[in-house]
C-alpha cells in the first residue's frame, strides 16, 4: 500500500478498553506516514456484549471495509474458531491478537510474544534467566511464557487460577522448546523463593483489579520483576518489587512494540518503533 493518500479502517475488540492507549498509537503512527488511518474502538462492556458475538462483529468489520483488528481479553483465545487461518505463532500459542481481513479472509496473528521479548531485550539485557515463576497463563501469559523461553529461560514456572490451563499450556511449551523448559507451579513461595525473576501475566494491578498478585513478602532483592499491565504504568507489584530493590520492567514496552507489529500485519508499511516509543511516553505524560 502506497501511504500517500490511502485510508485504513481499524478497530480494537475487547472489554472494558476505553484506556487503551493503542488506538492512539496507530493513528499517530498513521500520521506520520500520511495515512489516513481510523481506529475504532469496539468495546464488548459498553456493548453489553460477551465474546459470543465476535461472530457478528468480525462480519461487520469485513462488511464496514476493516483491513484489520487488534483483539483483547477475552476474546484471544475465543476468537479463534471464528477465523480461516492462523499465522504459525498464533497456532503454536493458542492465542491471537491481530486479525487482518483481506480478500474475504480473516487471518489470525499473535503479536503478543514478540512484542514482550524486543521489550525484555531493551529494558532487562543481561539478568540471569535460570529459573523463572511466571504468573498466568491465559492468551497473553502463552505468549509471555513462549517469549521467555525464546530469550533463554531454562526452568519457566507457571502459576494460574485453573491449574489445569497452566499444566497444559507447560506441556505445549515443552512440546516445541523441549522437555522440562516449562512446568506447572506446585508451591508458589518456594518457587518464587529461588527464582531469578517473576513475570506478571494478569489483569491485577489494573486500575479495576487492584493490589497486588501474589503475597508481597514472596519478592526478595535477587529477582527480577516483569509486568505486562501498563495501564497504569507502575503497578502495585512494581512498587512493592522497586521498593525492596528488585530490576523492574513495566509494560509499556510490550504494549508499544505488540503495536509496532500489529501496524505493520494491519497496514503493510513498515512502523517507526522509536518514533511509537516516544509517543507513547508522550501519552503518558499526559495522562
Amino acid at each position: 500500500m502506497s501511504a500517500a493518500h490511502a485510508s485504513v479502517l481499524a478497530g480494537l475488540i475487547g472489554a472494558g478498553i476505553q484506556a487503551s492507549r493503542t488506538p492512539a498509537m496507530h493513528e499517530h503512527e498513521g500520521d506520520a506516514q500520511g495515512l489516513r488511518l481510523l481506529y475504532q474502538k469496539i468495546d464488548l462492556e459498553r456493548l453489553g456484549l460477551g465474546p459470543e458475538a465476535l461472530p457478528e462483529l468480525l462480519q461487520a468489520a469485513e462488511r464496514m471495509g476493516f483491513s484489520g483488528l487488534n483483539i483483547t481479553h477475552p476474546c484471544k483465545q475465543a476468537v479463534i474458531p471464528h477465523l480461516d487461518e492462523l499465522s504459525p505463532d498464533a497456532a503454536a500459542l493458542g492465542a491471537v491478537n491481530t486479525v487482518v481481513l483481506r480478500t474475504g479472509r480473516r487471518v489470525g496473528h499473535n503479536t503478543d510474544w514478540w512484542g514482550f521479548a524486543e521489550a525484555f531485550r531493551r529494558g532487562l539485557p543481561d539478568v540471569a534467566l535460570g529459573r523463572v515463576v511466571q504468573l498466568g497463563a491465559g492468551g497473553a501469559g502463552a505468549a509471555v511464557a513462549h517469549a521467555l523461553l525464546t530469550l533463554g529461560v531454562q526452568d519457566l514456572v507457571l502459576s494460574d487460577i485453573d491449574p489445569a490451563r497452566a499444566a497444559s499450556v507447560a506441556a505445549s511449551l515443552c512440546e516445541r522448546f523441549g522437555a522440562g523448559r516449562a512446568r506447572p507451579c506446585a508451591d508458589l513461595a518456594a518457587e518464587v523463593a529461588s527464582a531469578d525473576g517473576l513475570v506478571h501475566c494478569t489483569p491485577t494491578g489494573m486500575d479495576k483489579y487492584p493490589g497486588l498478585p501474589l503475597p508481597a513478602e514472596y519478592l526478595h532483592p535477587q529477582l527480577f520483576v516483569a509486568e505486562i499491565v501498563y495501564f497504569p504504568l507502575e503497578t502495585a507489584l512494581l512498587r512493592e518489587a522497586r521498593r525492596i530493590g528488585c530490576r523492574t520492567l513495566d509494560g509499556g514496552g510490550m504494549a508499544v512494540f505488540q503495536a509496532v507489529e500489529a501496524f505493520r500485519l494491519i497496514t503493510g508499511l513498515t512502523p517507526d518503533a522509536e518514533r511509537m516509543l516516544r509517543h507513547f511516553a508522550e501519552l503518558g505524560r499526559a495522562a
